[in-house]
Parts: C-alpha cells; structure tokens; sequence
C-alpha cells in the first residue's frame, strides 16, 4: 500500500499542501473578522451572517462562466493568481473605507474566481500523484482542512482581540500573499494544452458535457448531497443545544473530530477496492446517527453520535479515484472545478433550507431528517457501478 511519506516526497504536491493549509488559516481569519467588522458597523446580524458567507454562492457563476480557464491557463501562474488577488482584497477591505454592501460585492467577486484556480489545483494534483497516491493526497489535504479552519477560527479570536479587525483582515491578507510567493516560486512551469475559443461558450459548454455523463454527473451528486444534508444538520445545532440547555461546543466539534479519525483510520489502514466497497456503509453512517436527535438522548451520546458522523465523510476517499478516473483528459481543471463549487453551493444552501425548515418544525427533527436524507445517497454498489459502466462505455 502507498504510504504518507511517498506522497510527501512529491515536490509539488507539498507546495500545494501548505500554500493551501496557510490559505485556508488566512481565508477563516478574514471571514470571521469580516463578519465582525461589519456587525459593528451595522449591529445587524442577518448582515454580519452575509458576511460569513458571501463567498459561497458566488462561486456558483464563476465555475459556470469561467471554468475553462482552469485548463487553459498554466497551474503555477493561474493559482498563485487567485492567491493574490485574495491578497489584493484582503488588503482593500482593512484599508480603503467602503460601505458594507461594497465590502460584500468586492467579497463576491473574488469568490467568482476561487474555483477556477481551486480546480487548477486539484488537477494538477491528480497529475503529480498517480495511482492510490492521489487518494492519500486528497485524505492528507482534508485533515489539513480541518485543522487549519480550527486555527483560523482561533486564530480569529486571538488576532481581534489584540489588534483590532482591520488588522486581522491584514494579517490574512499577509498569508495569501506569502501562499502566491509559496506557489509561484515552488511550482515547476507546466505548460497546458492551446485552446481557442470563447471562454463564457467553452466553461458553460464543458460544464453541460460533464453533467450530460451519467458516471460523472452521478459521482458529483454523491460527493455533493451527503456533505449538504450534513451542514444543514450542523447548523441547527446551536438552536438545538439551546432549546435542551446542553454545551453547543462539543456538539459543534464533534463532527470535525471525527473527520480527522475518518481520515488517517480509512486512508492508511484501508486498502482502495475496500475503501469503494465501503462507501454506501460510510454515507450511511453519516445519517443514521443524527436520527437520535429525535430522543432527548444525553448530551455524550449526541457528542458520540456526531463524531461517528464525521468518520463517515470518509467515504469520500472511496469516491475520489474513480472521479478522477472517470473524468475526460482534457477538461480535469474545470471537472474539479465544478466539483469544488457544488460542495460550496451545497454547503450554503443547505444550512439555509434547514432554517426555513426549522422555523415550522423542532431542530432536533429537521436534523433527523437530513440524516434520513443522507441515508438515500447510500445506495449499494453506487459508485462502484457507475464508475464500471463509465469505463465500459469508454471501451
């Protein structure tokens, strides 16, 4: 079996790995101090809660109109780009008095961009990691993932209160520029295919070409569906730990704790054709926990409860190759693309849905009902079957 060390010793894949890692702590930096700012400004939370997330849908339009870009610009350049222009408006919003509607537009607008080098990213992994590598890679990024948001949310805390918000929106916007420095001098110069062409008719058409595919737009689905349904959970569980008086802290760490033991436990110890046979056991055990939400169990066994949730976001391992594999050989940058932005969208819709939803019924019931949602995505078989019938076709 491969091993993390082997994965390691690929150059670019350890660029990738920290500009991404110290990204990630300057992105929650930024975000949190953002939301902060603009509460002050305004005291209105609907407003500080935009904030948190502006950045979530707006990647939506940016892979629909941009996304060839990630296969038609050189890796090193494009992602050290996107770096630096995260920089550029991290530096605008800490320095350049603006109304918050400004703040939020320019916030918007950088996110349309994030995908398309996210995307390029990704591929480029793929590319430098082959076989069961890139699975180890993928599962070494997502527990840097984790951590690194936990440091930025603490981080965001220390940086405010010691120097104020402004400060800390420049602080992150220090990381992003040492990230685009990190990118552009540790990358090699790979070069991409010519392409011609109108890029808004290429990215909508490459996009449609995906989605037509019955492997890859079900691959996508799957990836996409159980983390949504999993956020929207999460989002109610504040008002739920409120309405039972129960620590909303260890219920919210729960599921990243688990994520992190999902990670090493199926990546290292799991060898790859039973990481696929697994993936309908691991969505499975995303939703059924949540159904406990319906009795008023102890607050240790809702913790227990949601850390099993979070060693199910490993069936992710299991789904990754053959996406890549599946994937056609000149559109993988946009195909990752696309894939990054259906989390992003998943993920801010869903905790949405979930409040409307909750406003007419308990919060511990629309959580048991996203589990039960997440529970259909677990059907036998799925992406192993998929991915065989994609590879006949191919044939």
């Amino acid at each position: 079996m491969t091993t993390y060390r082997e994965v390691w010793r690929v150059a670019p894949f350890r660029v990738l790995f920290g500009a991404r890692t110290l990204a990630i702590v300057a992105d929650t930096l930024r975000i949190v101090a953002l939301s902060l700012l603009v509460y002050a400004a305004t005291e209105s939370p609907a407003l500080a809660a935009l904030a948190y997330g502006i950045s979530f849908l707006p990647q939506l339009f940016g892979s629909a109109l941009l996304g060839a870009l990630a296969d038609r610009v050189p890796p090193r350049r494009l992602i050290a780009l996107g770096y630096l222009a995260e920089a550029v408006a991290a530096v605008a919003l800490a320095t350049v008095p603006m109304p918050v509607w400004a703040c939020l537009v320019l916030v918007a607008g950088v996110a349309c961009v994030t995908p398309v080098f996210h995307g390029a990213a990704n591929r480029l992994i793929a590319e430098v990691l082959p076989g069961d590598a890139y699975v180890l890679g993928r599962s070494l990024s997502n527990l840097a993932s984790s951590l690194a948001q936990l440091a930025g949310l603490a981080g965001a805390g220390i940086a405010v209160a010691a120097l104020g918000e402004r400060q800390a929106i420049l602080c992150a916007a220090v990381g992003h520029v040492v990230a685009a420095l990190w990118t552009r001098l540790g990358l090699p110069a790979l070069a991409v295919p010519a392409r011609t062409g109108a890029l808004i008719a290429a990215s909508v058409r490459g996009n449609a070409e995906l989605l037509r595919d019955p492997a890859i737009r079900r691959l996508l689905l799957i990836q996409w569906l159980p983390s949504g349904f999993i956020t929207g959970a999460e989002a109610l569980i504040v008002p739920y730990a409120a309405d039972r008086g129960l620590p909303a802290g260890w219920l919210l760490a729960a599921v990243p704790m688990g994520m992190i033991a999902g990670n090493l436990v199926i990546g290292r110890l799991v060898a790859p054709r039973t990481r696929e046979r697994l993936v309908p056991v691991l969505i499975a055990a995303m939703g059924a926990p949540l159904l406990v939400f319906l009795a008023d169990a102890p607050w240790v066994g809702l913790v227990a409860a949601l850390v099993v949730v979070g060693v199910g976001f490993a069936f992710g391992l299991g789904v990754q190759a053959a996406f890549r594999d599946a994937l056609p050989e000149d559109g993988g940058g946009q195909a990752f693309a696309l894939l990054g932005t259906g989390l992003m969208t998943a993920q801010g819709l869903l905790p949405a849905v979930a409040g409307l939803l909750a406003e007419a019924l308990a919060p511990g019931t629309v959580i048991a009902l996203l589990g039960v949602a997440t529970l259909t995505a677990a059907a036998p078989g799925l992406v192993r079957r998929q991915d065989r019938r994609h590879q006949e076709q191919r044939a």
